[in-house]
């Protein structure tokens, strides 16, 4: 039996479906988003480097501690970490904002795919990821199951599969209905239960509440509110693309042999202005302090490093990178640096502290129980 077959009849037997029924969007997108048949070797699904139960990361450890993926060759190391796809649904359309002057949205660390649809269509055809050859090539395995052939007709029409770009599409659009539902973007974490008076705050968590939203005494609200404080619904990132003089992972480049700058923003081909380079799109925090390791290239192991990294630049003191015991690394790209949305007052141990505790309460419910590994 196939792993595809596989893979539906255990769908089946966790649903109400019968053998003989035809999935709906939705469920024919999580078939599909755990299917291993979509890659070229049949060992890689869009769950591997973004797995529901690590908070949609990609938590296998490859020999270089979780900071980027393996392709399905078994030998391909990509340059960049997986973002999560937990709360992806809200990100808007990429564009650039003519009132802001800033590039907003879209999905990946550069923003090259507009829309979740145009995202699930990525990792497939990427080479040194799940590998196919081609559209069409996917289009055949997935018409290797009756199920999907039944669905995708049923969804997108009888015809659907006598245009392999159209069938391509569909398989992407179901992907990404799947992606927008609640099972991606549940808030239910601490802080959402703190709005909803179902959970009262610790001093430390409540000190770092007050910092996180304060513009006075520190950054991250320069770029990781979007409602305000105490809002619900808040996704905890602008969408917008900044570079905060992230250093290059020298033990990632070592194993993948990358020898180029990563240009960031400008590497988008829907981008050519050069003030672009080194940007990034700004994650959300939701699930941040399971989502380890950090930064686009997954160059510091603890979210602690991270909020002593951002102090750096206003802090004297904070010298030395207490992961390595070494001063800061040079940032990869210097000259786009956001020197204005990064100043804020100088921290204290006790202040970084809080602001660690506070985005541990970003946690969704269901991944609480990782903070104690």
């Amino acid at each position: 039996m196939k792993k595809s077959s596989l893979l539906i009849l255990m769908f089946l037997s966790f649903s109400s479906l019968n053998a003989n029924d035809v999935l709906s969007k939705e469920a024919l997108g999580q078939v599909l988003y755990f299917d291993v048949n979509l890659s070229h070797n049949r060992t890689q699904s869009c769950a591997t480097c973004h797995n529901p139960n690590s908070g949609f990361i990609d938590d296998r450890d490859n020999g270089v501690n979780k900071m980027v993926s393996l392709g399905d060759d078994g030998k391909s190391l990509g340059d960049r970490k997986a973002p999560t796809a937990s709360y992806a649904k809200f990100s808007p359309k990429f564009h650039f904002d003519e009132k802001k002057q800033k590039y907003v949205g879209g999905q990946f660390w550069d923003g090259r795919a507009a829309t979740l649809e145009e995202q699930a269509g990525g990792p497939p055809l990427n080479p040194i990821e799940m590998g196919m050859a081609s559209k069409k090539e996917i289009v055949d395995r997935i018409k290797e199951n009756s199920l999907y052939v039944d669905s995708f007709k049923n969804i997108f029409g009888k015809d659907i599969f006598e245009d392999e770009n159209k069938a391509y599409d569909a398989m992407t659009i179901a992907i990404a209905s799947f992606e927008r539902t609640e099972e991606f973007s549940p808030f239910d974490s601490k802080y959402d239960r703190y709005l909803k008076g179902e959970y009262d705050l610790t001093p430390l968590e409540d000190l770092g509440k007050s910092i996180f939203f304060s513009n006075n005494n520190n950054s991250c609200a320069n770029c990781h509110v979007l409602k305000g404080e105490d809002k619900a619904g808040e996704t905890f990132t602008n969408y917008e693309y900044h570079n905060i003089g992230t250093p290059e992972n020298k033990e990632v480049r070592a194993k993948n042999g990358v020898k180029v700058i990563d240009e960031g923003l400008l590497a988008n081909p829907n981008v050519t202005d050069t003030n672009q380079k080194g940007k990034y799109k700004v994650p959300t925090l939701r699930n941040v302090a399971v989502t380890a390791p950090y930064m686009h290239n997954g160059v510091f192991k603890d979210l602690k490093t991270v909020v002593e990294f951002y102090d750096k630049y206003n802090n004297k003191e904070r010298t030395i990178n207490l992961e390595t015991g070494k001063p800061w690394d040079e940032p990869e790209v210097k000259d786009t640096i956001s020197i204005k949305e990064l100043r804020a007052n100088a921290l204290n141990d006790r202040k970084i502290e809080a602001l660690v505790a506070f985005m541990k309460l970003l946690t969704d419910k269901k991944y609480e129980y990782l903070l104690d590994k």
